[in-house]
């Protein structure tokens, strides 16, 4: 080995420990910047109380938890799984999900890292270190939410790159994360699209007709597990309460930052109904498009994000703590060369302006200037100001549809 190449290795192997030694004392600031905060981890709480009422036989879909009585919204698949919460203490089940948490935002950023094609150990230290701090990623934490979970699951699926076309693995990380919450079912659509449109064009579509059959069998399990053991939860939630998306909160809340909540507020309306119905429709219609033309192209990455950034927009309520997806799609951008957008979509998630306007009780956002309706517009501008950017950045057809394979 030359003495260059020694040099080179040495440094390497000496930024890891300090990049580790960076995300390590970021992840211990953020961790006591929370405590300090007094942060309640509400959801955290609902999906112990899930658990308790699965555990004791009770309603699941009449359940009021915690001091704001909030209801319980996912399938109930998802409050099979939170049943071990239960057994916990409140102190030691927030420390817990916390430290989960973390240690699933190191993985995400991973996964993130992977799908853009730069997996060097170092840089995963690097980017996790700040993440913890972008709105989407605190605010989950501060809720104790599963977006990140979620997240993992979807990505460890479609960052696969097995050594041969079949892969008994596929779909099994998006049939489970659909199982949890309803929205990444969007993705099983993106393979089956991909599959339609790579038959008309003469290309095989068994690597995606397979993907999207392993995410329903994969997703069909537990939600008949689910069925089996809380079949009256299960009748009811999906012929009822999948259908009722006031449930899950005012449609113009400002931390809605799904098409639906902007119409909303922009409209001075709690309900957008037909332009938002509209909207969404042209929203799923096109970056669907643009996804699967990604995915043809051999741009795998763009294709996720994408898929990723319409499900959020399409999406009756996509609260900000869902927009954990700024990682990969900052990642991205940098990546490919475009730093701009990137610094400017970082800009975005890490200033919490949507929180910069009147919010809260009384429901202020009914009444928002021109300048409150932008600051709490800006996870949704920046999304589709993505898909825009997406497409213009795809290659021509065929210039490098054989060089990702699905």
């Amino acid at each position: 080995m030359s003495p260059f190449v020694t040099v080179i290795a040495f440094s390497a192997a000496r930024r890891a420990p300090v990049a580790l030694g960076v995300c390590l004392a970021s992840f211990a600031a953020f961790w006591f910047a929370q405590r300090a905060a007094h942060v309640s981890m509400i959801d955290l709480l609902v999906y112990r109380a899930e658990g308790a009422t699965v555990r004791a036989g009770g309603d699941l879909y009449a359940l009021r938890a915690t001091a704001a009585h909030l209801p319980t919204t996912y399938p109930p698949f998802a409050a099979l799984l939170f049943t071990p919460l239960s057994l916990l203490d409140t102190a030691p089940l927030r420390a817990l999900a916390t430290a989960g948490n973390l240690a699933l935002l190191v993985v995400f950023v991973r996964l993130s890292l992977k799908l853009v094609g730069h997996a060097r150990v170092e840089s995963v230290w690097w980017v996790a270190a700040p993440a913890v701090w972008c709105e989407p990623v605190w605010t989950t934490l501060r809720y104790g939410q599963v977006n990140l979970l979620l997240a993992v699951l979807v990505l460890w699926d479609l960052s696969r790159r097995p050594a041969g076309r079949r892969d008994r693995w596929a779909g099994v990380g998006l049939g489970l994360a659909a199982a949890v919450k309803l929205t990444p079912a969007l993705f099983p659509v993106f393979l089956l699209l991909t599959a339609a449109a790579a038959r008309t064009r003469g290309r095989d579509p068994g690597p995606w007709l397979r993907h999207a059959r392993g995410a329903a069998v994969a997703f069909a399990g537990p939600t008949l597990l689910a069925a089996a053991v809380l079949p009256h939860d299960s009748w009811r939630f999906w012929t009822d309460m999948v259908f009722r998306t006031g449930r899950v909160g005012h449609a113009e809340d400002t931390a809605n930052q799904a098409l639906r909540g902007v119409l909303a507020r922009l409209l001075h309306t709690p309900d957008p109904g037909a332009p938002w119905a509209v909207c969404a429709a042209v929203a799923a219609l096109l970056g669907l498009a643009v996804a699967v033309a990604a995915e043809l192209r051999g741009r795998r990455a763009w294709a996720v994000c994408v898929c990723a950034v319409t499900a959020l927009l399409i999406s009756p309520v996509s609260w900000t703590h869902h927009w954990v997806w700024c990682v990969p799609l900052v990642l991205l951008l940098w990546t490919h060369g475009h730093r701009a957008a990137a610094l400017g979509s970082l800009l975005v998630f890490c200033s919490y302006a949507p929180w910069w306007v009147p919010h809260g009780s009384g429901r202020p956002e009914m009444h928002q200037d021109a300048r409150e309706l932008t600051f709490s517009a800006l996870y949704g501008g920046v999304g589709a100001l993505f898909l825009v950017l997406a497409w213009t950045s795809l290659p021509r057809p065929g210039a490098g549809a054989a060089r990702v394979k699905p």
